[in-house]
């Protein structure tokens, strides 16, 4: 089974979450600073990629709750894009609707500060995204 890592793709953050290597479970990893270029992020997940091996990549793709694909998600395209031809190996999107609204969910009982609890938060909708992904291979 290959192993995944996703991608909360944002505009001040990006998350970060690995999977286990059967592809079965999703844990969260970081998040880092989306500032610079597209080419300095890009170069900041690759880093993780090489980091732990990874053989395919998810990124969360925002989509409206209508189904319909807003400026957002054409900004993560072109990011995922960029990441796919720098890396070299498949690129998914996955739909990442309410992924924060879920990390916030599970971060609550932690009582992390504001603070500690936004630094967490990305890092966490990737380990969500992730799941989704990995469940909806396997089932």
């Amino acid at each position: 089974m290959p192993r995944y890592l996703a991608v909360d793709y944002g505009t001040k953050r990006i998350g970060l979450a690995i999977s286990d290597g059967r592809g079965v479970i999703a844990s969260p990893l970081t998040t880092v600073s989306a500032r610079g270029s597209l080419v300095e992020q890009v170069e900041t997940v690759v880093d993780a990629v090489h980091e732990f091996d990874v053989d395919a990549l998810v990124v969360g793709l925002p989509v409206n709750m209508d189904d319909t694909e807003g400026g957002q998600a054409a900004i993560t395209r072109r990011f995922g894009g960029a990441l796919g031809t720098r890396f070299g190996k498949p690129v998914h999107y996955f739909d990442e609707r309410l992924s924060t609204v879920a990390a916030d969910e599970m971060l609550r009982p932690a009582e992390l500060t504001r603070k500690k609890r936004k630094a967490r938060t990305d890092a966490v909708a990737a380990q969500v995204i992730l799941q989704s992904f990995l469940d909806g291979q396997r089932g």
